[in-house]
C-alpha cells in the first residue's frame, strides 16, 4: 500500500468512506435524515478541506464547526457517535492507505473527533 499523496488519493479516501457513512446504521442517519446532505455538493468541500489538513494548501474556506450545530440542535451529536465517525475513518484510511500522511489523516480526525464531540455537548449544556 502507499500513502496519500495527491488530491485523487483524497478525493478516493473520502468517497470510500462517506459511502460507508451514508449507509452506516449508527451516524448514517445524521447525513441522510436529518442535515439531509447534498452529496454532490459537501464531497467537494470535503476534499478541500482534507487537502488544507494534510497537505497544507489552503484550499479549504468555511467553519466546519458552524455548520453541525443546528443538526445538533435538531437531534443530538454525541461523544459515542464522533467515536464511531472516527472508527469508519480510521479503518479506511487503514484499507487504502499507509504511511505518514495516512496516519497524519487518523491523528488530525482523532483531534476533530474530540474537539467536535466537546463542542457540540457544550453547546446543548448552554441551551438546556
Amino acid at each position: 500500500m502507499k500513502d496519500i499523496e495527491s488530491i485523487a488519493d483524497i478525493e478516493m479516501l473520502v468517497n470510500t468512506f462517506y459511502k460507508k457513512v451514508e449507509i452506516d446504521e449508527k451516524i448514517g442517519f445524521f447525513f441522510t435524515k436529518i442535515a439531509k446532505v447534498e452529496w454532490k455538493n459537501h464531497l467537494p468541500k470535503m476534499y478541500k478541506f482534507w487537502e488544507t489538513l494534510l497537505f497544507g494548501n489552503v484550499s479549504y474556506k468555511g467553519n466546519p464547526m458552524a455548520v453541525h450545530f443546528p443538526v445538533n440542535e435538531m437531534k443530538a451529536i454525541e461523544k459515542h457517535h464522533f467515536e464511531h465517525w472516527l472508527k469508519v475513518w480510521t479503518e479506511t484510511v487503514q484499507e487504502l492507505f499507509e504511511g505518514e500522511i495516512a496516519d497524519l489523516a487518523i491523528y488530525k480526525a482523532t483531534n476533530i473527533s474530540s474537539l467536535m464531540a466537546f463542542k457540540m455537548e457544550t453547546a446543548r449544556r448552554l441551551k438546556g
